[in-house]
């Protein structure tokens, strides 16, 4: 929410977008912006992957599909399964998302409500190849290191 604040004061609509998965892995929210008729997202996570994208993508489908790799829960297995269609902060009192001092719970239900989109079928989310021990030793770069 912090990146949709920074993009609307920066005279960019507040949009966000779902980023939604299988039950064994945690959902994300994107900020979502526009240059040129193409999307880029902002994203922060202490975890390298779910970052930054480029404006380069033509629709939220494949902007989407970016993320796909970089979804997965401990025993390898790639778990994101669909994208909502956006969502305009602007329909909610800033107070909500903006200056509260606590838990956004009513936005965000809101953003998981949104209608989605598939990204895989059954048929294929079941024959997904599993991340290597290689690529999930990669996945553990953070930012912020836990310390003590």
């Amino acid at each position: 929410m912090f990146a949709a604040c920074a993009l609307w004061v920066n005279g960019d609509p507040p949009l966000v977008m779902h980023l939604d998965c299988d039950l064994s892995d945690y959902p994300h929210v994107i900020a979502l912006f526009k240059r040129h008729g193409a999307w880029g997202a902002i994203s922060k996570t202490n975890g390298a992957p779910l970052r930054f994208r480029d404006p380069i993508y033509r629709t939220l489908r494949e902007l989407s599909m970016s993320y796909f790799h970089e979804f997965f829960d401990k025993r390898g297995h790639k778990t994101l399964r669909a994208y909502s269609r956006t969502l305009d902060l602007r329909s909610f009192d800033p107070a909500l998302w903006v200056t509260n001092a606590e838990s956004c719970w009513r936005v965000h239900d809101a953003i998981a409500s949104v209608r989605h989109y598939p990204l895989v079928t059954a048929a294929q989310a079941h024959v997904l190849s599993r991340r290597d021990a290689h690529e999930r030793r990669a996945a553990t770069l953070v930012q912020y290191p836990k310390t003590g």
